[in-house]
């Protein structure tokens, strides 16, 4: 069952049978980080957040994007904060943010717009909730500057992560 489509990229949400290639995809991307010098999601290369992953699946919070078939692009979007989210922005009661985590694309279609593309279909796809927030690395400053390219702003620093949030719409 796909959800929509971003330019021929179908996206829907993640099911129990793609963990394994969820897994890979967000392994291969580590991958790239690390050989080009960025660091970000290291400790995924060696199973760290696995069984996240594969929980985030089972409570269908985990989309992938697929080119004929394949899954080039994945990313998980939680409309309650997690464990990590409440460390990273402090409790929010009134739970009027969405939370994206884990948004990777595969080194192939890297650059060519489709990140861009998946931020506007979360936008115009997904909530009621007012803020799209996220957090990476306060040290990696290619990402840091795509955040604030595709209209995040910056809000704020924690433990070493920058915090990234975009108005969404009225809740």
């Amino acid at each position: 069952m796909y959800l929509d489509q971003i330019e021929g990229f179908d996206v829907r949400k993640a099911t129990k049978q793609d963990c394994d290639e969820v897994i890979k995809l967000l392994k291969v991307v580590a991958l790239w980080l690390k050989n080009n010098e960025i660091d970000q999601w290291s400790f995924l290369l060696a199973g760290g957040d696995d069984e996240e992953i594969k929980q985030a699946i089972a409570h269908n919070d985990t989309y992938v994007v697929e080119w004929n078939e394949q899954i080039v692009a994945t990313f998980t979007l939680l409309s309650e904060q997690s464990e990590w989210d409440v460390h990273i922005w402090g409790y929010d009661p009134d739970s009027n943010s969405l939370y994206l985590h884990r948004l990777a694309i595969i080194p192939s279609y890297m650059n060519n717009g489709l990140g861009k593309e998946i931020l506007a279909w979360i936008e115009n796809n997904t909530t009621d909730k007012t803020y799209l927030r996220l957090d990476c690395v306060a040290d990696n400053k290619r990402l840091n500057d795509y955040y604030k390219n595709n209209h995040f702003e910056a809000v704020g620093l924690t433990d070493g992560h920058s915090q990234y949030q975009k108005f969404m719409k009225e809740a």
